[in-house]
């Protein structure tokens, strides 16, 4: 069964009917059933026939559940806690679970607001704790950090990244026909002038920085002069306004490498970026969180960072199983 997938930007936030949903995900669970016949191939092609919406639907869910297939089984094991001996579901199962949940309460369509729905449909993603580089048609050059998602948007008219998720560097190529290159995140869109720069999407706000060249950022909802950034600048911002960030370090891309620099970070803000790398949680007591940490810490080892975090602050890490993990005042300190 082939993987069907819509490119078109006026469907792929288009609004479907949850009924239509729910007998997209029937038709799934049907066609992935052991005893599917060509005749019910021949059914389930004629019901996506019928409207625009009942094909947009299915291949929606066709997207997603590719990306599913794409997830390490350790992962995916850890994120549904499951136990070890049910990691390995068939796809009838998984379809079975599928059409359960969503006639309860279109479950799988209300996710597509978060990050992991975001990461798990993009054209390019990276799991948790896993750095990507990728090469685009111009040349152009993007790291993918940990849990980070794009689009990519070339026409005959612009070169556009989609941010869907998590954060980028991005270092631009020349184009031959001159097309402007733009990266869209929720809150804004930043356009590339010659330059390396990362953009970084969280709930409520952007930032970028920029180490070459210059960008020019416009927010989604406040039209009107873009905002121009140098070299050496940054800025957050919201859908609303645009805020300078401090000078930005050489040091602030120091991910692309997977290592953390601080230079008196706040311990709550170092735990925070290592929990990006790492699956589960990892929580810092209020009692230490304003210690002042300085370092290089691994990002591909997160466990190693902590360890030597430890042996660097008058703190313990105490771990309740490998994915709840809490950093707190050693007893002594606290006493």
């Amino acid at each position: 069964m082939s993987t069907l997938r819509s490119d078109s930007r006026n469907n792929d936030d288009a609004p479907i009917d949850q009924a239509i949903v729910r007998q997209a995900a029937r038709w799934m669970a049907r066609l992935w059933s052991d005893d599917a016949s060509d005749a019910d191939q021949a059914d389930c092609a004629r019901w996506r026939a019928e409207h625009p919406q009942h094909d947009l639907a299915w291949q929606r869910l066709q997207a997603f559940e590719g990306k599913l297939h794409s997830v390490p089984r350790d992962v995916a094991r850890h994120a549904l806690r499951e136990p070890a001996p049910a990691a390995y579901l068939n796809r009838r199962r998984a379809l079975k679970l599928l059409a359960v949940l969503l006639p309860v309460g279109g479950m799988l369509y209300a996710a597509r607001g978060t990050d992991a729905w975001q990461v798990a449909t993009a054209g390019h993603s990276t799991a948790t704790g896993e750095l990507r580089d990728i090469m685009l048609p111009d040349g152009t050059r993007v790291m993918l950090a940990s849990a980070s998602a794009i689009d990519v948007r070339y026409d005959a008219g612009e070169r556009l990244l989609v941010l869907r998720a998590g954060e980028i560097l991005v270092t631009t190529a020349h184009d031959p026909a001159q097309r402007p290159f733009r990266v869209q995140s929720r809150h804004g869109t930043v356009r590339a002038l010659g330059t390396r720069f990362t953009l970084r999407q969280d709930e409520h706000t952007s930032r970028v920085a920029v180490f070459e060249g210059a960008v020019e950022v416009r927010l989604a909802h406040a039209p009107g002069r873009p905002v121009r950034i140098a070299a050496g600048g940054g800025a957050v911002f919201s859908a609303d306004i645009v805020q300078s960030a401090d000078p930005v370090p050489a040091s602030a891309a120091a991910w692309t490498k997977g290592v953390l620099v601080a230079d008196n970070l706040r311990l709550d803000e170092l735990l925070a970026e290592l929990a990006r790398y790492r699956p589960g949680l990892l929580r810092c007591d209020a009692a230490v969180a304003g210690l002042t940490v300085n370092g290089v810490f691994s990002l591909r080892d997160t466990d190693r960072a902590l360890h030597n975090l430890a042996l660097a602050l008058p703190v313990q890490i105490v771990a309740r199983t490998r994915y709840w993990v809490t950093v707190q005042a050693l007893p002594q300190a606290a006493a």
